[in-house]
């Protein structure tokens, strides 16, 4: 049966630029020759939900489960490069924070990636767009199968969004999320997003962390 949007699928992946390098993988093998040093397993996310790049996601859309080769143009991808993200810096705010800029470095920028392209003459060019970006792409997609158990749904949708394994309960309707102290209103931004994939109402409950020390 033809996949849907929300329906949720595990899948095994590997993505390369074209006739070049893997950036991206969830296979043990590939990620060996990558030299990634992750753990090998599956992924599980919600079709058409923004749990993947948004190319891989539209491709998967009235797919059967199985292999597929996805090629996808910049524009599909991670986008092109664009000429105003290409700037230039004063050298003396590297030095300021006691910092060498060499070419190849990135530096985060108040929450941008930037790459040093070039030093001279006391200026620093800076790239600032993806390093993918401008790059065709290709993602060879295993497909496992659906996954159609309601826990095993939430708990991958718990793993996408929190990098928790949170414990829950699914009772009358509600999802109850036990979460750690001060993660409450932060959990419970997703209210709508849980009631439009699982029909239930989220709420979170706070739990002593188990690492805190008892006075």
């Amino acid at each position: 049966m033809p996949l849907q949007k929300k329906d949720f699928i595990e899948i095994e992946y590997t993505a390369r630029v074209k006739n070049g390098e893997i950036f991206d993988t969830n296979i043990k093998e590939d990620l060996e020759k990558a030299n990634f040093n992750i753990e090998a397993k599956p992924f599980t996310f919600a079709i058409g939900e923004g749990m993947f790049l948004e190319g891989v996601d539209n491709f998967l859309i009235g797919k059967e489960i199985g292999n597929y080769s996805i090629e996808l143009s910049p524009e599909n991808a991670f986008g092109k490069r664009d000429p105003k993200l290409i700037q230039m810096a004063p050298i003396r705010i590297f030095h300021e924070q006691k910092i060498n800029p060499l070419p190849g470095y990135v530096f985060n920028f108040d929450g941008k990636i930037g790459k040093v392209v070039s030093v001279s003459g006391g200026r620093v060019l800076i790239d600032f767009n993806n390093p993918l970006s401008g790059k065709d792409v290709v993602y060879d997609v295993k497909i496992l199968r659906k996954v159609d158990g309601l826990e095993e749904q939430i708990a991958s949708m718990n793993g996408f969004l929190f990098r928790k394994n949170f414990e829950f309960k699914v009772e009358n309707k509600k999802l109850t999320l036990k979460v750690d102290k001060g993660f409450k209103k932060f959990v419970e931004l997703f209210k709508d997003k849980y009631k439009e994939l699982f029909d239930l109402d989220l709420e979170a409950e706070e739990i002593e962390n188990k690492d805190e020390k008892k006075v």
